[in-house]
């Protein structure tokens, strides 16, 4: 379930020097995504943090173009930030989409050395995508941006050993 923001996540935001970002959008419900996008690049741009943004065609194209990138990036990134928006319908497509992009994520996580932020909306409704764009839940983007800063800072961290 959704809070109205996560009022702790913006507490100790790192300063981090020379961090690099990928965002990897969706044009799938682009007005949606374009949002959370916005908020994750307020975000970004208040720490000088630069970052380069890939758009795919859908959620499950995400992990494809995330591992790609990491395989043949010149300049390789300190994380990816993902941001999709899945909404539900009345067939079991939105099932198999959710999975196929949660696990594809997942295993990027778990096989690559940089962080891969789940930015991905998997939503009822159209309105409850914009509550959590532009409404009493925020924008989630926000929060996407600056969960991958703390996370570039954990991994720094984990790093140095």
């Amino acid at each position: 379930m959704a809070t109205k923001g996560n009022k702790t996540l913006h507490k100790g935001i790192p300063q981090l020097k020379d961090a690099f970002i990928i965002i990897v959008k969706t044009d799938w419900n682009n007005s949606i995504v374009n949002k959370l996008a916005a908020g994750a690049i307020k975000i970004l741009k208040a720490a000088n943090v630069s970052y380069k943004t890939i758009t795919v065609p859908g959620a499950i194209e995400i992990p494809f173009a995330v591992k790609q990138h990491y395989t043949y990036a010149n300049k390789m990134p300190d994380a990816y930030i993902t941001l999709g928006t899945v909404i539900k319908g009345d067939t079991p497509h939105f099932d198999y989409v959710c999975k196929f992009v949660t696990d594809g994520i997942l295993q990027l996580n778990l096989s690559i050395h940089i962080p891969v932020i789940f930015g991905v909306l998997t939503v009822n409704n159209e309105a409850e995508a914009k509550d959590r764009t532009t409404g009493k839940h925020g924008n989630k983007g926000e929060e996407f941006a600056i969960t991958a800063l703390k996370m570039i800072s954990l991994n720094n961290t984990l790093q140095k050993g």
